[in-house]
């Protein structure tokens, strides 16, 4: 799920759009030193940027000279040292979160007519992904305060042909699951877990992504554990783990996942009409090392959500509420809200202000129902989803990573109150 103003292809280009460097007004010439960016093109911050260590690059290395660049021990590696940090028995690695929920939809056995309730403030990859499984997504509304769904709204649109609850821990912050698993009882209702924020998220101290039948991980480049492309799919149930790994490869039998290895050759057989979601050992090379610093990793972007609250507390910005107790936060995103009406800024003025200042910044979500497509298809109108409409309208997500020096997190504070006036 991607929010970003910059695309993982020009990470290291100045932004055309910024202040030009040359022309800025010079210290001390008489001319408005308001003018001078915070940071000069040439380090701009770019949101959501990859900690790659030395550790990744050799394992990438290796990988390149075994001569073994697909699907191999490499991922199978990754599955079991991810299964075992959230703690669950199956772990299927796939090309992305978006091919993780699709197939997670598909072992449900969902009809066409069935519906799956998910929330309205989201990245399209939600939505999509119940559309490919050949059901209806219906949209719930979040929580004011949270930004997730609103168990009461996923209540209120539970039909007899509802099949599934899929929840999105937004930011990193775990949804009210046992509201969630409740409603999801009671109707007799499937709980996939879309986890793409939420690695490290914990509720009442179980991990995200093990609560329901499926939870769905990205290791997109802007994620806090990264394969460049990739996804993971947790299921407590060995069934639905046999059948996604071989919807991930064409629908071929078992035995074909093993076709290349030093075992011998096995035969295979097309089971199913599958897909092409398997993940490479060249992007677990990547994971394998990103998860064991996976907890440092946490610490230090809960550092940086930590002093962005303390520091722009009063400024004229909603800033993100507190975690919940009991709960643990992954800081994915520290997101802001901006109302004209009390700034003086509008929400696409903020972010073009910031990216002058040479300050990248995300912006997660616009509301599922401002889409072109959705509104033709299924007749949404943004009215309908008031606070996911508003929040939509208003959030910007400042960069947090866990590469950000203080300096860093110095400049995108300066650039917040400067932009506000502060």
């Amino acid at each position: 799920m991607d929010g970003t103003t910059r695309t993982p292809e020009r990470l290291f280009d100045p932004p055309s759009h910024s202040v030009a460097w040359r022309d800025a007004p010079v210290f001390g010439q008489g001319r408005d030193v308001s003018a001078v960016p915070i940071r000069p093109p040439e380090r701009f911050l770019v949101f959501g940027a990859p900690v790659i260590g030395e550790a990744e690059i050799a394992e990438v290395v290796a990988s390149l000279r075994s001569g073994w660049l697909g699907t191999g021990p490499k991922v199978a590696r990754f599955e079991a040292g991810f299964a075992t940090y959230v703690g669950t028995p199956n772990a299927v690695a796939v090309s992305s979160c978006t091919a993780a929920l699709h197939l997670s939809m598909l072992t449900l056995g969902l009809q066409l007519g069935d519906e799956v309730i998910t929330t309205a403030l989201t990245f399209a990859a939600t939505v999509n992904a119940i559309i490919h499984a050949g059901a209806t997504p219906v949209l719930a509304d979040v929580d004011p305060q949270t930004m997730n769904i609103d168990p009461s709204s996923v209540e209120a649109a539970v039909t007899p042909r509802t099949r599934a609850i899929l929840p999105v821990h937004l930011a990193g912050r775990a949804c009210q699951m046992d509201e969630l698993m409740a409603i999801g009882d009671e109707h007799g209702l499937a709980l996939i877990e879309d986890c793409a924020h939420a690695i490290e998220t914990q509720y009442h101290g179980r991990h995200a992504g093990t609560f329901g039948r499926a939870g769905c991980f990205s290791f997109y480049v802007t994620k806090n554990v990264i394969t460049g492309e990739g996804g993971m799919v947790l299921t407590e149930r060995e069934e639905d783990a046999a059948r996604i790994k071989v919807l991930a490869l064409h629908g071929m039998s078992s035995d074909a996942w093993r076709r290349f290895s030093d075992e011998g050759y096995r035969h295979y057989y097309v089971t199913e009409c599958g897909y092409k979601y398997n993940m490479t050992d060249l992007q677990a090379a990547l994971g394998i090392h990103q998860l064991a610093r996976v907890e440092s990793n946490w610490a230090r972007r809960q550092q940086i959500w930590k002093r962005y609250r303390r520091e722009l507390e009063g400024v004229e910005l909603d800033l993100p509420a507190e975690p919940e107790p009991d709960t643990r936060h992954a800081c994915h995103l520290f997101q802001v809200l901006v109302d004209g009406d009390c700034c003086g800024v509008s929400r696409d003025t903020f972010v073009e202000r910031m990216t002058a200042e040479n300050i990248g910044v995300g912006v997660h979500y616009l509301s599922i129902p401002e889409h072109p497509y959705y509104q033709q298809r299924f007749g949404w109108r943004t009215e309908m989803w008031p606070e996911a409409r508003r929040i939509g309208r208003a959030t910007v997500s400042l960069p947090l990573s866990a590469g950000l020096a203080d300096d860093d997190v110095a400049d995108v504070i300066a650039a917040v109150k400067k932009v506000l006036n502060v």
